[in-house]
């Protein structure tokens, strides 16, 4: 085979099967063509590919096998991850087969004189992956050289040999593995065998592999089966074949454990685009469940770090205020990683981005500031950037959430109590001002009798809460808008408030007029307010040219005020 010079190895080769690789074609791998009935035969190949398997680091037993659930199979592999992880710590050396020798890596090269067993026969230097598969490499690549062919060692033991007529260029049309290595103008490329040494656990994942690069099609159906080959396709760069295995997927039946196996993947994976739609389904998935935190504590508190990660993701999280997402990511952290300093590590480079600052309480960011689990630096920053959020206009404020769409950290949830801005005085009367925003969606999901609440806010030391209601009027005649101040239930201390409502209206959209005034003694449970704040029906108050939706948001403003000699 004659080098092709000035050819990208990463792009697709041209001629067979070029739709393979722009996604075009009907088929299950993106192609029409089927070329199923040129597999394993003599007459349409041109090289035979010879699969040593070894007993290895794995072992020979499929993975499902004696697995009665997913769940029991998740384990499983994640088991033997872990057991491959530490024996590949202990691998100092690569190792590398030359026919029947296997030679350290640290020996002279071999001359050119040297006779093998089987001259007909391809034979390549192979570096087993941490998964097991072997990657296969040329024998004049530096990596693969070697000195002494009288030194040697065993290689792991040969349990059988499978020989298959493949075609170098089906093959190398479907996966730039095996076009770089069938075009790499070296003489290895040249000869009609190459060798392919695997873990027996792994031979039916290839096997389908191999099949699948012909028909465009798979046997197997089950998960776990199908998340071997999709591993197996990743290794051999078959993208076509990685995009199949995650559709399959996909259109099975989700599970907590399912969904937690396809986000623990091999980061290799994982990083896969054609991987991406599993993973995000799997996101999805955990997103939806545990959306309510108090519902599902106990399951959510087990959930391992990409678990977690999914939930905190979303928007549609339903939880009182982000205050309680941090306790929530506090009492996780401390739980799952009860040293300090990998604490630390997991909420500064994995969590603390999750965690919508901005949005959280003033009190509740002093607290970010004295809390030891962060490190200070970021805690400092992390509440520096919430409070800057904070104090800036409203105009900007979506600016910014429209410059940062991506992360979401400006970015509100599903939340219970909606958040507000609060702007405190100590001088001269102890005095808030506080500014509640309602979308219009929101707004018309109070009809016929819904009511939202504000988050906490605290004035003298004692916490307040507004709540917009949809009510009928005093004379029950239609419904109208109604604004409300309440006092949180604590203790028997008395509270007497002048306040004060106003909202933004057109044309002035930028400037609030007052709506109502009225002073009020508040005890624990208390509210007081006005049934139709802007007096007119609720149909007139949500009609398109409504003046107080100021691009479809209805701006709100209290001002408290507590005067010395009112405080019993």
């Amino acid at each position: 085979m004659k080098k092709e010079t000035g050819v990208d190895l990463f792009e697709p080769p041209r001629g067979v099967m070029d739709s393979e690789y722009s996604g075009g074609g009907s088929g299950a791998g993106g192609s029409t063509a089927n070329f199923a009935f040129a597999f394993n035969d003599s007459n349409f190949s041109d090289r035979i590919l010879r699969i040593e398997i070894i007993s290895g680091l794995m072992e020979s037993k499929s993975e499902g096998e004696g697995c009665n659930s997913i769940a029991d199979w998740a384990r499983n592999r994640k088991r033997r991850r872990e057991e491959i992880k530490r024996e590949n710590n202990n691998v100092s050396e690569l190792t590398v087969c030359h026919g029947d020798q296997i030679l350290n890596t640290n020996q002279p090269n071999i001359e050119d004189g040297v006779t093998y067993e089987n001259q007909d026969e391809e034979d390549f230097a192979m570096v087993e992956s941490p998964s097991g598969f072997a990657m296969l490499t040329s024998p004049n690549d530096e990596a693969a050289h070697s000195s002494d062919s009288s030194s040697s060692m065993d290689c792991s033991t040969v349990l059988r040999v499978t020989k298959i007529h493949i075609s170098s260029a089906i093959l190398a049309a479907k996966s730039p593995f095996f076009y770089k290595l069938f075009s790499n103008g070296m003489r290895e490329s040249e000869q009609r065998d190459v060798t392919l040494r695997i873990n027996a656990s792994e031979e039916a994942a290839l096997m389908e592999l191999l099949n699948f690069m012909y028909s465009g099609t798979l046997s197997t159906t089950t998960a776990p089966a199908l998340l071997d080959v999709l591993m197996a396709a990743d290794k051999f760069e078959v993208a076509s074949c990685m995009r199949h295995c995650s559709r399959l997927l996909r259109n099975l039946p989700m599970t907590p454990e399912s969904a937690l196996l396809y986000l623990e993947l091999p980061s290799s994976v994982l990083m896969a685009e054609a991987v991406q739609p599993l993973t995000d389904a799997a996101k999805q998935y955990l997103a939806k469940r545990y959306k309510d935190l108090t519902k599902f504590q106990e399951e959510v508190m087990a959930l391992p770090l990409p678990g977690i990660e999914a939930v905190l993701s979303s928007d549609e999280l339903q939880v009182a205020n982000e205050d309680a997402v941090y306790d929530f990511v506090l009492k996780w952290a401390r739980v799952q990683y009860p040293r300090l300093e990998e604490r630390r590590e997991v909420l500064g480079t994995r969590l603390g981005r999750l965690i919508r600052f901005p949005n959280m309480s003033s009190r509740k960011l002093k607290k970010v500031l004295a809390c030891n689990d962060f490190d200070h630096d970021l805690a400092t920053k992390l509440v520096m950037d919430a409070l800057f959020f904070k104090a800036e206009t409203p105009h900007r404020q979506r600016a910014l959430m429209a410059e940062e769409s991506a992360n979401r950290r400006f970015a509100e949830r599903a939340y219970k109590y909606r958040p507000v801005k609060v702007v405190e005085f100590d001088s001269p009367h102890t005095q808030c001002i506080v500014f509640l925003d309602l979308k219009r969606e929101e707004c018309a999901a109070l009809f016929p009798t819904g009511r939202v609440y504000s988050q906490a806010f605290h004035l003298g030391g004692q916490g307040f809460f507004l709540s917009a209601h949809c009510n009928m009027d005093q004379q029950s005649s239609f419904h109208c808008f109604g604004l409300f101040l309440g006092m949180q239930e604590k203790g028997s201390v008395s509270f007497a408030v002048d306040y004060e409502f106003a909202a933004r209206s057109k044309p002035t959209a930028w400037e609030f007029v007052s709506k109502y005034k009225g002073n009020y003694t508040f005890t624990g449970g208390k509210a007081v307010g006005y049934r139709n704040l802007f007096q007119m029906p609720w149909t007139s108050f949500m009609a398109e040219d409504s003046h107080y939706f100021v691009n479809g948001v209805l701006h709100l403003r209290a001002e408290l005020t507590i005067k010395p000699q009112a405080l019993c």
